[in-house]
């Protein structure tokens, strides 16, 4: 599939080395403070709260899986699959993601993916992430549930170890797989003898069109009395009242996406007077054609309508794009400055299911590079 100019996503920002793209030696002297706002956002401490998982591979181990298992669609060279993560639309940006799951087949593929993903958020300047985990995906695969667990929580382990960077699970519904896997996930997240250390939250993915959320409000039931957070996507690519749906019946206590909400004057009131985040990931609404523009975006009206926004990446690798470019982008729409940024991203923190002490230390290291930036 070649890509065309229409299909392309936004292009990497910040962290581009010098010299990569010839454009960048020519910017006027009006550009400077976009790049010393770039190189800000490089350097800021940061939470993440809407990343996948498999969707955060990198094409380095996408490739290397892909060469572990040469029975699989999978492009195995690097430079293949930036067409092969070019998207027509939603379902198909579902069909190109399971594909890739599908390279992902024993305890060793899954503990690779993971401690890598944690070393490319760390590079990122991320002290403190949440990850969207499928183990049904898995685990219908072959992938035997209890070795899943230790993989998971070994790479966990090792990378805030390594990196000092947080692991936390949130494990989630593929919705397009149906109540089947409904229950399975809901079995493993809520089984003392399975439910893995890390985990602290239940969610619902895939694609929304034909997979109405309230037939999952018995999972979430399930999960909650268990001690997890609710953190359904909803109104990526249907309306407002999928949102709703995901408040009323799942209990959500933030929303993945939410886009549609925009079109809702009443459900934007209702997420700012509840404090109920949003979790906006700005480059994958594009390439998944939720979103047409970015100028289109709505994470302009979340903000003026008072609701809490955090900034997210989804499924950096396969969206052409990293946590510090998804800023970049939201500092662009929003007309932020430093400050401003910094303040975004103290509402990540602030929505994140972290402890109080872990919330403070990392509100306290990004006041501290604020302050340090500022003043240099």
């Amino acid at each position: 599939m070649s890509r065309s100019p229409a299909s392309r996503v936004a292009p990497r920002g910040p962290g581009r080395r010098p010299g990569e793209d010839p454009l960048t030696d020519h910017l006027d002297a009006s550009a400077a403070g976009v790049r010393d706002l770039g190189a800000f956002i490089a350097g800021l401490p940061k939470a993440e709260l809407h990343v996948h998982h498999v969707g955060s591979a990198s094409p380095r181990i996408v490739s290397e899986l892909a060469a572990r298992h040469p029975d699989s669609r999978v492009p195995s060279d690097p430079e293949a699959l930036a067409d092969y993560f070019t998207f027509t639309d939603f379902a198909h940006f579902i069909d190109v993601y399971l594909s890739v799951v599908d390279v992902i087949r024993t305890p060793e593929d899954v503990r690779l993916l993971t401690y890598e993903v944690a070393r490319d958020l760390a590079r990122q300047q991320v002290r403190y992430a949440e990850l969207t985990i499928t183990p049904f995906s898995s685990t219908r695969r072959g992938i035997d549930e209890l070795a899943f667990m230790d993989a998971i929580e070994d790479a966990r382990k090792a990378a805030e170890a390594e990196f000092g960077t947080v692991l936390r699970w949130c494990f989630d519904i593929p919705g397009e797989a149906g109540l089947e896997s409904a229950e399975e996930t809901v079995r493993l997240a809520t089984d003392d003898r399975i439910r893995p250390e890390g985990l602290v939250s239940f969610g619902l993915g895939g694609p929304e069109i034909g997979v109405p959320r309230p037939q999952f409000k018995p999972y979430f039931d399930r999960a909650i009395a268990a001690g997890l957070r609710s953190v359904p996507h909803a109104g990526e690519t249907t309306g407002p009242e999928t949102v709703w749906d995901a408040l009323t019946h799942l209990r959500a206590e933030r929303i993945g996406h939410g886009t549609s909400s925009a079109r809702d004057e009443k459900l934007l009131a209702h997420l700012a007077e509840q404090r109920i985040a949003l979790e906006v990931c700005p480059t994958s609404n594009i390439a998944t054609r939720a979103v047409r523009t970015l100028d289109e975006h709505p994470v302009k009206e979340f903000v003026r309508a008072g609701v809490l926004v955090t900034i997210n990446s989804d499924d950096p690798p396969m969206f052409g794009t990293d946590l510090n470019n998804e800023y970049a982008v939201a500092a662009r729409l929003l007309g932020l400055d430093e400050r401003g940024v910094a303040d975004l991203a103290k509402n990540a923190v602030d929505v994140s299911f972290l402890d109080e002490a872990g919330k403070g230390r990392i509100r306290t290291e990004i006041d501290t590079y604020t302050a340090a930036w500022l003043s240099a």
